[in-house]
């Protein structure tokens, strides 16, 4: 007896600092064809964990997000990332904070939920863990790190403007729901400031209910319960999918921060909330096209 596979979704973003008079026309574009590729991925069968990592590793690479290649330095002269991934189904995590000059992050968390007993490396204890696994670091920061579109080199003086921070969220075939979230961080920032996104239940949350992944000032989505709040309203309230995302980001406006989030539940349903000018995201599922847009 052979069972039919279940539904599928995936939603990106790829940061909610947008301004409207800034040309993001290639990073939607890149986001356009990476989440159709991913969905032929998952429409095949593969696994949510795989493809959550695979789409944040292109974004990093890609040069168009303030992440991986886009990122900026802090105010020490290194530029130092954060990045986390989570697996609903079996409720595991890794993140590396504060690792410096990582070429995809993002893989390094998965390293770490995957090779160690651990949840969380940081600084040069992260630095070390990449050296010791293989993982590339970047060799000439001065020639690999870019300005991606919509951020101008004013910006990178401007104490803790944001404009970044990409995200995955995705549900496999299997049922299986899983997150991933990466970031340069804020403009002007500190030596060793983490924000939301390595924090597992702040920037990223998945479980057998639901995946999630925020953008935006970090301070406050930490503040206002991050991304487990969303599973929380839904699990707790009865709340639905759209109702729990547009809670999390009102709490994080009353506290005087925006930014927003994707989600994905375990019935393939999509939700987005921004409370900024814009948020480039992406999103297809088994019955819904793809598109892709600020």
């Amino acid at each position: 007896m052979t069972t039919d596979p279940g539904p599928w979704a995936i939603a990106l973003h790829g940061g909610s600092g947008v301004e409207p008079s800034r040309d993001y026309s290639k990073a939607v574009a890149h986001l356009d064809g990476l989440v159709r590729r991913i969905a032929a991925h998952l429409e095949a069968g593969d696994a949510a964990l795989d493809v959550v990592e695979s789409a944040v590793a292109e974004m990093e690479a890609s040069g168009l997000y303030v992440a991986g290649r886009g990122s900026a330095p802090s105010t020490a002269g290194v530029v130092e990332l954060d990045a986390s991934i989570m697996d609903g189904y079996r409720r595991r995590a890794g993140a590396v904070a504060a690792v410096a000059n990582a070429v995809h992050p993002v893989k390094l968390a998965r390293a770490v939920m995957d090779a160690t007993p651990h949840v969380m490396l940081a600084g040069e204890g992260a630095l070390a863990f990449a050296k010791s696994h293989g993982h590339p670091l970047v060799a000439d920061p001065a020639g690999y790190y870019v300005l991606p579109p919509g951020v101008e080199a004013k910006d990178l003086s401007a104490a803790l403007r944001h404009h970044g921070t990409v995200g995955a969220v995705a549900l496999d075939t299997s049922g299986r729901l899983a997150a991933a979230t990466s970031t340069g961080g804020l403009f002007g920032k500190l030596a060793g400031r983490v924000g939301d996104t390595p924090l597992i239940g702040a920037g990223t949350w998945a479980d057998q209910t639901v995946a999630v992944s925020c953008t935006g000032s970090g301070e406050f989505f930490i503040l206002a319960g991050g991304a487990q709040d969303v599973a929380s309203r839904m699990r707790y309230q009865g709340s639905g999918l759209q109702a729990s995302v547009d809670g999390l980001i009102e709490d994080v406006a009353r506290l005087g921060g925006d930014g927003g989030v994707i989600a994905v539940t375990r019935s393939g349903e999509i939700a987005f909330a921004c409370n900024t000018p814009g948020m480039k995201r992406a999103g297809a599922s088994s019955s819904m096209a793809p598109f892709a847009s600020l």
